[in-house]
């Protein structure tokens, strides 16, 4: 598919690691040979160029002084998660979709590996990428019947205790139905795209992206019931604060957008009407990227089903009956030995024996 020439790729990256800067300036360049325009921050522009000696090549436009968001084709991200989330909350509200690198650890969100910099930048230039949803939250904060806050989140939000050595008691409520209450250090409620980041460290479930649906994950609860519980997209989820410790709280999102939260607080999450928008390279199947990204042994796996297997011999399923509905044999009575039944002679012989033998066993 041939490109539009003239394409402004927004570069996003760690100015504070030499990798990310050498990455970005290799960008830059392959950009510039493809025909497209590299746009940067103003204050990444000054920090590569200190870091950098200042190439004479490198000549990016400014966000904000040569163009603005709404003129961005794609945003490139050179990091790892927490880059994208970086980067997902600054083009909040414009529509632009973002392709990472990743140069962190695990790196679920990224895309492509820093070896692989060279073939991303073709894509781009070639418009050889397709532009998924990822659902995200709409987080409200109400203390005292009014609203203080709102925020979003990708990955998750959760509500936390403010102090280490007091647990938060908090009330689970799903669709202003109350559910139950626990004192905990803090609760995970989370996205399936965050499902593979706090709330499963929390102890949560693994959830596909594609599955629509909304995470509560409590963290170290002191109850009996706090499994994690899996709800409906179009649910909402509420977290109150409770005055019986007077303990306050702390909402995270994403962990970069904080609220406080005192007694009484109650935070609210729901499924945002804007998704977050990632350019995608190649349609790798979720449980491969899992297995890649954990690292997951996968020895024993004898591969897909062929198609001439599945055309094979069908053999009869059995159905197994229950034991309680199958013929019962003929009850046969336990052979057991007749009790006797002492008689007040015996009773009284026994009685005059312990007065006269005390503490001689009967």
């Amino acid at each position: 598919m041939p490109y539009t020439p003239g394409r402004r790729i927004l570069v996003l990256t760690h100015t504070g690691r030499e990798d990310a800067i050498s990455a970005a300036l290799q960008a830059t360049r392959m950009f510039a040979e493809e025909g497209l325009v590299t746009v940067m921050l103003e204050q990444d522009v000054a920090a590569i160029r200190a870091a950098a000696g200042d190439p004479p090549e490198f000549a990016p436009e400014t966000l904000g002084v040569d163009c603005e968001l709404e003129d961005i084709t794609l945003g490139l991200v050179l990091g790892g998660d927490g880059s994208v989330l970086r980067a997902a909350d600054f083009v909040r509200g414009y529509n632009v979709p973002l392709l990472a690198v990743n140069l962190g650890h695990v790196g679920f969100l990224a895309e492509s590996e820093r070896t692989d910099l060279h073939r991303t930048v073709q894509a781009i230039a070639s418009e050889s990428y397709v532009v998924i949803e990822r659902m995200a939250l709409d987080v409200v904060v109400h203390v005292e019947g009014r609203e203080v806050a709102r925020t979003w989140a990708l990955n998750e939000a959760s509500v936390e205790k403010s102090h280490r050595e007091r647990m938060l008691e908090v009330v689970v409520s799903v669709d202003n139905s109350p559910l139950t209450s626990f004192g905990c250090d803090g609760v995970v409620l989370a996205t399936p795209t965050g499902s593979t980041a706090y709330a499963f460290s929390a102890g949560g479930p693994v959830v596909w992206p594609s599955v629509e649906a909304l995470l509560c994950v409590p963290i170290s609860a002191h109850a009996l019931f706090t499994r994690p519980l899996v709800v409906g997209p179009r649910s909402t989820i509420g977290v109150d604060v409770l005055t019986r410790t007077r303990e306050t709280g702390v909402l995270w999102c994403d962990g970069r957008r904080t609220v406080e939260l005192p007694p009484q607080a109650r935070v609210e999450v729901s499924r945002s009407a804007e998704p977050v928008r990632l350019a995608r390279l190649n349609p790798t199947p979720f449980a491969e990227r899992l297995v890649r990204k954990f690292r997951l042994p996968t020895d024993g796996w004898r591969g897909p089903v062929t198609a001439q297997e599945r055309a094979g011999v069908l053999h009869e399923v059995e159905t197994v009956e229950p034991r309680h509905a199958g013929p019962r044999p003929d009850v046969v009575e336990p052979a057991t030995m007749p009790l006797s039944v002492p008689s007040p002679a015996d009773i009284q012989r026994h009685r005059d024996r312990g007065a006269r033998h005390p503490g001689e066993d009967a």
